[in-house]
């Protein structure tokens, strides 16, 4: 039975991936946020969650957390300090399978109109990619996966993996998708091992998201 924290608890990705996890791994959840026991109440008295008060920005929380995980997962890879401290953290735990979700264009791989649309649309990367060095340097198995653009759509769990260094063309891709992709490496954690892959929705090669 994986043992799997997610940090960022109360995303809108973990909006769907926790009830995935929870119905189709047998895994036993940490769900850690700030005001955890107040925000997800409806998973409190589920005998394989914990619920988790805590801030990713405070070593000692998540320190204290990480013990005796197998996987972390991480909501957002954007923030230097708190990358560092995700990675301090796991060492000193000796947890080595670390998942990160990021947004695309930290290594400038946004090709043709789209790429320049985005580039307009996020402005200056320059923490955002040393955030990402931070993962990239760590010595970690982790996985961090670069998505394109999102948006909810029930039932579309439709995505392609695009390799590090491949252009990303994709311009979207749904938070259930994202989740489904999660999953599939909570499932099978040798999947994409110390790797950072572009994660897109098949036939959207577009100038633009559909919903911009």
């Amino acid at each position: 039975m994986q043992r799997v924290i997610l940090l960022g608890a109360t995303s809108n990705i973990s909006k769907y991936l926790i009830p995935m996890l929870l119905e189709e791994t047998d895994c036993e959840l940490t769900l850690f946020a700030r005001q955890a026991t107040k925000r997800l109440t409806q998973y409190q008295d589920n005998p394989r969650v914990t619920l988790i008060d805590g801030n990713w920005n405070n070593q000692a929380d998540l320190d204290s957390s990480i013990v005796n995980q197998d996987i972390v997962y991480l909501a957002t890879g954007h923030f230097i300090e708190a990358n560092e401290n995700v990675v301090s953290a796991m060492k000193k735990n000796h947890v080595n399978r670390l998942i990160v979700a990021g947004g695309l264009g930290i290594y400038d791989e946004v090709a043709g109109k789209f790429g320049q649309w985005n580039a307009k649309m996020m402005g200056d990367y320059t923490g955002i990619k040393k955030a990402a060095a931070v993962i990239d340097n760590s010595g970690l198995n982790y996985m961090f996966f670069r998505m394109s653009w999102l948006y909810n759509q029930d039932n579309n769990y439709k995505y392609q993996i695009v390799p590090q260094g491949e252009p990303l063309k994709g311009t979207q891709v749904t938070r259930q998708a994202v989740a489904r992709l999660i999953t599939d490496i909570v499932e099978k954690p040798t999947l994409y091992k110390a790797q950072s892959i572009g994660v897109v929705e098949p036939n959207t090669e577009w100038d633009k998201p559909s919903f911009y």
